[in-house]
Parts: structure tokens; sequence; C-alpha cells
């Protein structure tokens, strides 16, 4: 994996649109080019990335505005990991991890040349499938982080009122080292 590129398997094509574009816009070409994604790009220079997660999240976000109002760019993310054509498979993937992101713009001399994807990697080397669900583990494990510090602030919220576990008085109840407590059992 070391001596092979990433311009020996980008796609030297990627699907663009322009960064003015309207979300309905974009969410229409990425049907129908059956794509996750859209590089917004401007005289061949990427300003922005956008992907069927970011127009989602308008939808729910921005739901009092029209799709067709809302411009790409004001939604996509400022920072986009790019990698260079000459860069090895191995940088590629490694960026990916660290980025958590899947697919990365190959960018040269400040204009956009193509975009490799988790998928690209794979289907030219199978082989690194176990790094690439050592990836998806990372993410996974993450997302269980943030449900997790969630709960516990859940947990410091009264839930309502009944008997103690602890002095069997009736009183606003938390749960508080497993048990449900009254003030005055978690202050002891």
């Amino acid at each position: 994996m070391y001596k092979i590129l990433v311009s020996d398997i980008m796609t030297r094509e990627p699907i663009t649109t322009h960064p003015s574009a309207n979300l309905l816009e974009c969410a229409k070409k990425m049907v129908q080019k059956k794509t996750g994604s859209l590089l917004l790009v401007d005289k061949k220079r990427l300003v922005g990335l956008i992907s069927r997660h970011d127009i989602l999240w308008a939808l729910i976000k921005k739901s009092k505005e029209d799709l067709s109002k809302i411009q790409a760019k004001d939604i996509s993310p400022k920072k986009i990991a790019i990698i260079k054509p000459s860069a090895s498979l191995e940088e590629a993937l490694k960026k990916m991890k660290e980025s958590k992101f899947e697919r990365l713009p190959v960018v040269d001399n400040n204009e956009l040349v193509g975009i490799i994807t988790i998928k690209d990697i794979l289907s030219f080397n199978p082989e690194i499938y176990p790094e690439l669900e050592e990836f998806a583990q990372i993410r996974e494990e993450t997302r269980k982080l943030k449900l997790v510090k969630k709960a516990k602030e859940k947990d410091k919220t009264p839930l309502h009122e009944g008997i103690c576990e602890e002095c069997g008085n009736y009183a606003p109840l938390e749960r508080y080292k497993g048990m449900l407590m009254c003030a005055s059992c978690r202050g002891a």
C-alpha cells in the first residue's frame, strides 16, 4: 500500500456543484447521481463539501425556511480535510481515520483534481478491511460515549416523587449510585 498513490485510484471527475446552488438542487443532484455528497467548486477551486447529512440537518434545524432559499455554502463545514494526489493510500487512510471522514477531496495547486473514498480504497485493496473495521468501531465508540454522557446528565435531574430506596421516605427522587434516593440520603 506504500507505493500506490491517491492519484492512481481516485475518481478524477467528482460530482460538483456551485457554492451558490440551493439545497433543493443539491438534493436532486445527489439522488440523480446516486452519491452521498457534492463538492462545492468555484472556478476549479474547492470551497466546500455538502453531504446528505448536512441537508437532513438543514431540514430539521431550519425547517421554516424553504430548501430552495438556502445556499449550499451556507451550511457547508468551514474546515475540510483534503489530500494531495501524490500522497500514498496509507496517508489517505490515516487522514480519514484522524478526521473521521470517509471521503477526501484531492487538491493539487489549489485546484480540485478528484476525490478518494473509503470505498475506492477498499475496492482496490480489500485486505485492509480490518483497518476500516477499526475505523468504524472508533466512530461507534465515540457515539456511545456521547450517549453515556447524556444519560449521566439525565441522572442528575429529578425523576419523580416516590419512596427513597435508602430511607423509605416519600420525597422527590434522583438516581444516585444506581439507586433512587431523596436529597437527604444523597447528601449523607
